[in-house]
C-alpha cells in the first residue's frame, strides 16, 4: 500500500469536501511530510492519536491553503534527482516534497543544503 500517496490524497480530498480535520495513517514517513506541510503553510497542524494521525486543514478566507498535488515517485516507479536538476513546482508558488538523507524537506531546502533525493510529490 502507498502510504504517502493515500496521506495527500486524504489531504486534498478532505479540502474538497470543506473538512476541517482528517484522519490519515501513522507512520514516520507521513509524520516527516505533515511536518513540512505545516511549516510551509498547507495545514494548520496534526496531531498523533492512536487510531493515526489527525490533521488540521487551514482555510483562508473559505479558501483551501492547499490547491492540489500530484504524486511524482510511486512504489512502482521511483523518481529520483541530484540537486541541480530538482524542478521548482510553478516557479516557486508550489514546493516539491524531496527525501534526502538529511531527511524529508522541500525542493527550496535541498537546493540550499545541496543534496538530491527522490522527489516525492509537488504540492500547490
Amino acid at each position: 500500500m502507498d502510504n504517502v500517496g493515500d496521506l495527500l490524497i486524504r489531504i486534498k480530498n478532505g479540502y474538497m469536501a470543506s473538512r476541517k480535520e482528517v484522519v490519515v495513517v501513522y507512520s514516520k514517513l507521513n509524520l516527516a511530510i505533515l511536518k513540512l506541510l505545516a511549516e510551509e503553510g498547507y495545514i494548520a497542524s496534526f496531531e498523533v492519536l492512536e487510531s493515526g494521525v489527525k490533521v488540521v486543514l487551514k482555510y483562508e478566507s473559505k479558501k483551501p491553503a492547499l490547491t492540489d498535488v500530484k504524486r511524482i515517485s510511486k512504489p512502482s516507479r521511483r523518481v529520483y534527482m541530484g540537486r541541480k536538476n530538482i524542478p521548482r513546482v510553478y516557479d516557486g508558488l508550489g514546493i516539491a516534497i524531496v527525501s534526502t538523507p538529511k531527511g524529508v524537506m522541500s525542493d527550496r531546502k535541498a537546493r540550499k543544503e545541496g543534496v538530491g533525493g527522490e522527489v516525492m510529490a509537488y504540492v500547490w
